[in-house]
């Protein structure tokens, strides 16, 4: 058993992750502001003696500084940031301090309390608009959102730390995740939009973005893989599927779904929102050759996740 801190535990990935270091048996601490998380989330964990829920704020000093105080912390799993690409187009300071200084914040603690070990959840937007299939070794990398700058930007003080402390690092990029317990993400707006008005379902953009889209519960599975079975230094890894699935058949099958004959209105850009990619494609060969690889494509995993969402919104409880 191992005892882990999770920041951003709360938040749509977090809370899943957090659900299966439960089942290992390891002790899990989550510090959130639930400003994206939710109580929610990981009310379900409550009862488990091994997990813990502190709200707070990662900028907070001292406030952070409590709980270092209060646990020794074997591992860091750090998920905390905006993940909110386009809200941080209209205000470039979301990403600077909820995505790159609360990185920093994270380092600087595992740094004065010695804790050797951090993985961090990172992202596809630090590859920028490229229709080329990514790699870990692509380059250069051209983030085009604020949230994908400030991602790399986390990368890079990562490797810094790694390598003038002796910290051991696992990154991770994901491509867009879907599933329950999402707070914001297509699947997610097409929902809450038709749920306000079955009879249009209103897209931004074409309609022709096309990206890989993962499952959360796969997502977790290959964290959790990473962190068992590599165990260099700095270790990145690029999470992803070899489909990809594009926005217009998300729309169709939200709405097929939801059993309506809602018709789609589409906009004329290939953006959904400025930062917005709107083509990608991973190169997943170094996860395969690891020994892990998705069991959904894309587009089973927005299937699946359209079902998931749509029984935990009809679950009074799950609320």
């Amino acid at each position: 058993m191992q005892n882990i801190l999770v920041t951003g535990g709360a938040g749509f990935i977090g809370n899943h992750l957090c659900e299966e270091l439960l089942k290992l048996g390891h002790k899990v601490l989550v510090y959130d502001n639930l400003s994206l998380g939710t109580n929610r989330n990981i009310a379900r964990f409550k009862t488990d003696t091994n997990f813990s829920f502190v709200k707070g704020e990662l900028l907070d000093s001292d406030e952070f500084e409590n709980i270092f105080v209060s646990n020794k912390f074997d591992m860091i799993f750090h998920l905390a940031a905006n993940s909110d690409i386009a809200s941080s187009s209209k205000s470039p300071q979301v990403d600077l301090l909820n995505t790159f200084n609360t990185t920093i914040a994270v380092l600087e603690k595992a740094r004065i309390h010695n804790i050797k070990k951090i993985f961090f959840c990172s992202t596809g937007a630090i590859y920028g608009d490229t229709n080329l299939a990514v790699n870990e070794n692509s380059g250069p990398l051209i983030p085009i959102s604020h949230y994908g700058a400030a991602k790399l930007a986390s990368e890079g003080y990562l490797s810094a730390y790694s390598h003038n402390y002796g910290i051991q690092v696992w990154i991770a990029r994901f491509p867009n995740v879907v599933g329950e317990y999402a707070t914001h993400g297509a699947i997610y707006d097409f929902i809450r939009k038709l749920r306000n008005n079955p009879m249009e379902l209103e897209v931004l953009g074409n309609g022709q973005q096309i990206k890989p889209y993962i499952y959360v519960k796969e997502l977790v599975n290959a964290i959790l893989f990473i962190w068992n079975n590599s165990n260099d230094e700095f270790n990145v890894y690029n999470i992803g599927v070899d489909s990809r699935t594009r926005v217009s058949e998300i729309a169709e099958m939200v709405v097929s779904s939801m059993n309506l004959n809602s018709p789609i209105k589409y906009g004329e850009s290939n953006r959904g929102w400025v930062g917005d990619v709107s083509e990608f494609k991973y190169d997943a060969t170094k996860l395969k050759t690891l020994g892990w690889s998705p069991s959904l494509s894309s587009n089973e995993a927005v299937k699946k996740a359209i079902e998931e969402i749509l029984i935990e919104q009809n679950t009074p409880e799950l609320l």
